[in-house]
């Protein structure tokens, strides 16, 4: 697993959000989950549907239909390599 911080700035800059691999039906479900995210103590969370480069992959998303991760700051401050860190812990 990469060292991606868990803040609220990298969340804020996170794309996972609008992914197209991140179905409507998953986004629902999060939402509270990460909004509670928000305001919580995040280094102490093991996973959340979002930012997966620093979590781990989602429960909720099963199919590559596309990746921004490549086109993220998140990504690209970290010096990150991989893709599709929704589908695999550490990316694939």
């Amino acid at each position: 697993m990469s060292n991606v911080e868990k803040t609220n700035e990298n969340l804020l800059k996170c794309k996972c959000k609008v992914c197209p691999s991140y179905e409507f039906t998953c986004k629902l479900m999060s939402i509270p989950g990460n909004l509670i995210l928000l305001v919580s103590d995040k280094s102490e969370k093991v996973h959340a549907e979002t930012m997966f480069c620093a979590f781990e992959k989602s429960s909720c998303i099963d199919t590559e239909k596309g990746c921004l991760c490549g086109g993220c700051e998140v990504h690209k401050k970290y010096g990150l390599e991989k893709m599709y860190f929704c589908l695999a812990d550490g990316g694939k």
